[in-house]
């Protein structure tokens, strides 16, 4: 039974069967579904946000978690000397001249599905497996992107191996997860004996900015899964946004930690990268220490050298560019503590560095058939691994202006494979083939010229730099100064030169940090010892409810129109919490209240929709999707109560609801007025 509220107030469209105008709901209207009833009690006029300190429970070490694409790997600081880093060990195998401080994201389970190892272990039991036998063993790689990709994530998404069998995707997460909570609690049981127990450990988790909230949702639910942290201290993990943790970090570095793109481009890339940025400002710094305000503010806000030479209210963007995709993020500097405002909702895309690894199988389906590529991969899949690890090294060593030819070397088991189902050798099809820039070396290996290489790359790099340009063509965000690449594809000597010729001449100062594939993993560090230093963000989407509002015969639709006992609604309000590219303050609330529909109601449940636009008038309009729903859970009402402190008389109880956008998450928080307790309240975005 639909609880209609007094005249006046909104209520929420939580019934259907009622009595309705003749005309017809249009085709394909979202039909709220008969739920928990409940009436609100808040008027048209919603609240002003209020703004709240978050509470941050206590703890003593900090670890992060760099999910990667690629490559994974984890760091922990100590709350007692919150900057001092401390990077995982270097990792077992891997390739050399690779430093090891992350392990690729290869997961392997056996047969029967239970773990058995990850990362370089993973990856080199699995090529050293017999190539019947590795066809039963599951081996997951660069799986991360699935979830962002995903149209209908929810937590029965499956993954699928090299091998084509298929897991539940959040298993294959916890998975990953549960080893490097394992891997990173040993490592500090060893450097500190003494250390509490794993209740004080705050663990962080990074994720690109451009991920939507059931992927952050569908990250939370593995680490539980895994054991990192239970639902009840569900404080205890942080999800950081990847080039937000960057920024973070990149603000406490000095000048010779940095390399100023711009400045090696007219050094012909020869110059010493310390003498390169250090004469950059030298003048800037000796500016810097005839101003007693600056040198104040460096000292009290901790930011790096770089960072005094700006001013408070200047502007830079931070480009990630790792393995998937790249995520941009625009962030103006604040006094007096040196805080961030996001200046512009994170952005970005697909433009990952396995875009090039795509690339690469796509001439590889030229040479060879594009047949012969996917019957290769299913039944040869350990040796098409041992591929894409040869081409990967040398995917490594290109740039724009190497002169030799690139050889990757093809596994024997290619080689045989592709004699036995075509009835001629790889040399024979490399000559027949219309690519004439790949031979066939006197060594037998493929041979690629090194401007080949640099085409692979061309198409994701171009994506980066589109997005670049188009998201600095933005009045927001008129103003930048610098452009910060960090991720594991920043490493790229191709994308650098790339981006500082396309960039560079517009002015814009591109700087890449020396540890630039740690960047994100120390920033997610610091970022969990406090996460306040995001002080402002941008909403991504546009919030709200479904309501029903008080019909306006001229300005309602008529097929809008509700009429229960005798009074005359509009149905499908959407009732807007934040609007998309509103800028929201951490810890802000929105407020509601709402009123149970039934004595003894147990369970009130709210949709939650959303919508790119900003001025969405109805849960029905182009665009707007349910995306999940708040659920609040109500104890047992007392008996006897007379009008509690609020005034609110008996059969009346109030739930007041207060949720949070600025954080990285949409948080919610509820209390039963009449008895001042916390209800518990969640919002789920994956189970629509």
């Amino acid at each position: 039974m639909l609880a209609v509220p007094e005249m006046g107030l909104q209520g929420l469209y939580v019934g259907s069967s009622s009595e309705r105008s003749p005309v017809p709901s249009p085709p394909g209207s979202p039909r709220t579904q008969e739920s928990c009833g409940i009436a609100p009690l808040t008027p048209s006029q919603s609240p002003k946000p209020e703004a709240r300190a978050p509470q941050q429970p206590p703890f003593s070490v900090v670890v992060a978690i760099d999910f990667g694409t690629t490559s994974s790997g984890y760091a922990f600081s100590f709350a007692s000397d919150p900057e001092a880093i401390h990077m995982m060990r270097k990792w077992e195998g891997g390739d050399p001249g690779v430093a090891h401080q992350k392990t690729p994201t290869c997961l392997l389970l056996t047969p029967e599905g239970t773990f058995h190892s990850f990362g370089y272990t993973a990856r080199d039991y699995y090529h050293d497996l017999d190539p019947e036998e590795a066809r039963d063993w599951l081996y997951f790689e660069k799986f991360k992107m699935k979830i962002h990709s995903a149209t209908d994530l929810s937590l029965r998404t499956q993954l699928e191996a090299v091998n084509g069998r298929k897991m539940p995707a959040l298993e294959v997460f916890a998975h990953a997860l549960r080893f490097f909570k394992e891997h990173a609690l040993q490592e500090l049981r060893e450097q500190s004996p003494l250390l509490p127990g794993e209740d004080t450990v705050r663990w962080v988790l990074t994720v690109p900015a451009i991920w939507k909230q059931p992927a952050k949702q569908f990250m939370r639910e593995s680490a539980y899964l895994a054991g990192l942290v239970s639902r009840e201290d569900a404080e205890h993990l942080l999800i950081a946004l990847e080039p937000e943790a960057a920024s973070v970090y990149c603000r406490k570095l000095r000048l010779h930690q940095l390399v100023d793109l711009s400045v090696r481009a007219l050094g012909g890339g020869r110059l010493s990268e310390r003498r390169s940025i250090d004469s950059s400002f030298r003048q800037a710094r000796e500016q810097l220490r005839r101003s007693r305000h600056s040198r104040t503010f460096l000292v009290e806000s901790g930011v790096g050298e770089l960072w005094a030479e700006m001013q408070a209210g200047d502007r830079y963007m931070v480009a990630d560019c790792g393995g998937g995709t790249v995520d941009l993020t625009v962030h103006q500097l604040e006094q007096p503590h040196g805080t961030l405002k996001e200046l512009y909702k994170a952005s970005g895309g697909p433009y990952g560095a396995v875009g090039v690894d795509l690339a690469f199988e796509q001439l590889l389906g030229r040479i060879f058939g594009e047949d012969f590529i996917t019957t290769f991969k299913r039944q040869r899949p350990a040796a098409w691994v041992d591929l894409t690890i040869a081409f990967e090294a040398r995917k490594r060593t290109a740039g724009p202006h190497r002169a030799g030819a690139l050889n990757i070397s093809l596994p024997f088991s290619f080689i045989d494979f592709y004699r036995k189902q075509r009835g001629h050798n790889v040399e024979t099809a490399l000559r027949r083939s219309s690519v004439n820039f790949v031979k066939w070396s006197s060594q037998g290996m493929l041979q690629m010229s090194c401007q080949a290489m640099n085409e692979l790359f061309q198409p994701t790099v171009s994506g980066i730099i589109q997005h670049i340009e188009e998201l600095l063509a933005r009045p927001e965000v008129q103003g930048v100064k610098l452009l910060f690449l960090v991720g594991g594809f920043a490493e790229s000597a191709v994308l650098q030169h790339a981006v500082q010729t396309a960039l560079g001449a517009r002015g814009l100062r591109v700087v890449v940090p020396h540890d630039v594939g740690l960047t994100i993993l120390k920033g997610a560090v610091l970022f969990g010892q406090a996460p306040g230093v995001v002080r402002v963000r941008r909403s991504p989407l546009t919030y709200g409810v479904g309501v029903l509002n008080r019909f306006v015969a001229g300005r309602h639709p008529p097929d809008k129109l509700l009429v229960r006992d005798g009074r005359r609604w509009c149905t499908d309000v959407f009732e807007r919490f934040v609007a998309a590219e509103q800028s929201v303050a951490l810890g802000e609330e929105v407020r509601r209240s709402y009123c149970p529909a039934r004595p003894g109601q147990r369970r009130v449940l709210i949709n939650l929709y959303c919508c790119a636009a900003e001025d969405a008038h109805f849960i029905t309009d182009p665009g707007v999707r349910k995306c999940g729903a708040l659920s609040l859970e109500l104890e047992p009402e007392p008996t006897d109560r007379g009008p509690d402190a609020a005034g609110t008389p008996p059969g009346r109880r109030e739930i007041r609801a207060a949720m949070q956008f600025g954080d990285t998450e949409i948080k919610v928080t509820a209390v039963d007025v009449s008895t001042n307790r916390s209800v518990r309240a969640a919002i789920d975005f994956l189970n629509n």
